[in-house]
C-alpha cells in the first residue's frame, strides 16, 4: 500500500489509551489535598502538558520544591492514576486495528510522550503494544518537552525517517504545537479538547474522536 507517510509517531495519554480523565484526577487530588493548592479541577487539566516537574513548577512556582520533593510527588501521583485507570484500560477504540494495519504496510512506529518510563511501560506491557513500538521518547529522553519538538525529531530521528515523512498523533494543543514545530503534520485526537481549544490547527490534517474505521495516511 502506498501511504504519504513512513513513519507514524504517537503520544501516549490521550492517544492510545483515553486515560487523561484518570490523570486530571490524580493530579487535581495531590494538588488540592496533599499541596493545599487552591487550583480548580478544569484549571488543573489546562496544566497538564510537558513533565510533572513542569506542572508542579508552572503552579507553585520555580524554587519552590526541592527536586526531590517534586519527584516524590510525581511518583505518588503515578501511583494513584495506575490504581485507579488499570481496572479500565484499554486501547481507544479502533486503534488495535489500525495500528496492525500501519504494521502490515510497513509503516514504522514509536511513542514519544512527556511521559515517565513508569508510567509508558505500564500501559506498553499491560496492552501488549511493544511489537508495534520499538523506539520509545519519554520525558527522560529530552532537554525540553512539548511544545518544544524535541521529543518527535528524536522519535523521527532514532526511526530514521525524514521530519516530513512523519505524521504525529496526539490529543493535545501543545503537542499538535510540537508537531509543526518540527515540521510535521499531526491528527488530533478529541479525548480531552475540542477542536476550538487547538490554538495551532494549520498542521492538523483531521481531528477525530477515536480511530474506528481510519485508514492509513
Amino acid at each position: 500500500m502506498n501511504t504519504k507517510f513512513e513513519a507514524y509517531l504517537f503520544d501516549l495519554n490521550g492517544t492510545i489509551i483515553d486515560d487523561m480523565h484518570f490523570h486530571a484526577r490524580a493530579w487535581h487530588d495531590i494538588l488540592i489535598n496533599d499541596l493545599k493548592a487552591n487550583i480548580t479541577y478544569n484549571e488543573t487539566v489546562l496544566q497538564m502538558y510537558g513533565k510533572n516537574q513542569e506542572l508542579l513548577e508552572r503552579v507553585f512556582g520555580k524554587g519552590h520544591f526541592t527536586q526531590q520533593q517534586m519527584d516524590d510527588f510525581s511518583m505518588e501521583k503515578e501511583r494513584r492514576y495506575q490504581a485507579a485507570f488499570k481496572p479500565h484500560i484499554k486501547l481507544i477504540d479502533g486503534l488495535e486495528e489500525f495500528l496492525e494495519k500501519a504494521y502490515q504496510a510497513g509503516i514504522k512506529m514509536a511513542i514519544g510522550s512527556a511521559a515517565i518510563p513508569f508510567n509508558i511501560d505500564f500501559i506498553l506491557d499491560n496492552l501488549n503494544l511493544r511489537k508495534y513500538f520499538p523506539v520509545v521518547v519519554s520525558a527522560d529522553d529530552v532537554v525540553l518537552s512539548k511544545p518544544d519538538p524535541e521529543t518527535f525529531t528524536k522519535g523521527a530521528d532514532i526511526l530514521g525517517i525524514a521530519y516530513d515523512k512523519c505524521l504525529v498523533f496526539e490529543d493535545a494543543p501543545k503537542g499538535v504545537e510540537a508537531a509543526k514545530n518540527a515540521g510535521m503534520q499531526a491528527l488530533a485526537l478529541t479525548t480531552l479538547h475540542t477542536p476550538e481549544e487547538f490554538n495551532i490547527t494549520d498542521n492538523v490534517i483531521k481531528f477525530v474522536k477515536d480511530y474506528k474505521g481510519l485508514e492509513l495516511f
